[in-house]
């Protein structure tokens, strides 16, 4: 169960950020994250009222609440600084470096003492291998400051905002996550005040911005269940294969011609889930 979740979660984080960035080279990648996060903490809403979820905030260090703001506040710096690499058009670099956040969650897990079987530490290493030459790692023509710099906050930011998800789905996945979206609208909103501007959307680009944020959003509650199920280390590598995700859309949704080093990252990638899978 842990590996499914952990994978659907990758599977909607992946999509979510494809049409995240493909929509941030017509808009500001800020404007794009800020409306559809929006739309994130209404989907949020609309599942505690059917649910019937809701709990008093949990204000200790632990509860969900303070690990739902901080985690809110880092993924939306992750998620803008991504948008803002994507929209650059180097995705071949921005995506590998982001693939590498699962780190920051496998060193958090480990160091709590969890001890993932040799089968299962082996594909984890493998899964993230291949993570990373999925992306299609670019090194012709040298790199560029920019989406270095991006790739690199984008992959801090990621990481540490997993690891204050898991620790906030242990008092409730759902409500971790409504959290985060409460904390990054208002974070929105003041924006939208200060720059007197909403992102200048159309009415066409609601239905991708509904689509962004609740996929995002539902990502984020499927991998927060998904640590509660087992390692933590192991649910967040798998949740971390996201940039595959986003690859294979680009290729052929876009277009983006795919190299060989991709090809073999992507079975790697395949190769070490089932090596944890059986693990």
């Amino acid at each position: 169960m842990l590996a499914g979740l952990a994978l659907l979660s990758s599977l909607m984080w992946g999509t979510a950020d494809f049409l995240g960035g493909k929509l941030s080279k017509r808009f500001a990648p800020i404007a794009v994250t800020g409306v559809s996060q929006i739309f994130g903490l209404l989907t949020g809403l609309v599942l505690l009222l059917v649910t019937k979820g809701w709990l008093h905030p949990t204000l200790s260090f632990n509860g969900y609440f303070v690990n739902g703001v901080i985690a809110g506040i880092t993924g939306f710096i992750g998620i803008v600084s991504y948008y803002a690499g994507l929209s650059t058009g180097k995705m071949g670099v921005i995506a590998p470096i982001t693939s590498l956040s699962a780190v920051i969650p496998l060193i958090y897990g480990l160091a709590k003492g969890e001890a993932p079987s040799t089968l299962q530490f082996a594909g984890m290493v493998v899964a993230l291998a291949g993570c990373f030459m999925a992306s299609g790692p670019e090194a012709k023509n040298g790199v560029s400051a920019k989406p270095l710099f991006l790739g690199i906050l984008t992959a801090v930011m990621f990481g540490i905002t997993m690891v204050f998800m898991a620790r906030g789905s242990r008092t409730g996945s759902l409500l971790t996550m409504t959290s985060m979206r409460v904390t990054t609208v208002l974070v929105v909103l003041v924006i939208g005040v200060v720059v007197g501007s909403g992102g200048g959307f159309a009415r066409s680009d609601i239905p991708m911005l509904i689509t962004i944020g609740a996929a995002d959003f539902l990502a984020n509650v499927t991998l927060g269940i998904a640590t509660t199920k087992g390692l933590i280390s192991v649910a967040l590598v798998l949740g971390s294969l996201f940039p595959v995700v986003t690859t294979i859309l680009a290729y052929k949704y876009l277009c983006e011609r795919m190299q060989r080093i991709q090809y073999v990252g992507a079975i790697l990638a395949v190769a070490g889930v089932a090596l944890i899978s059986i693990g």
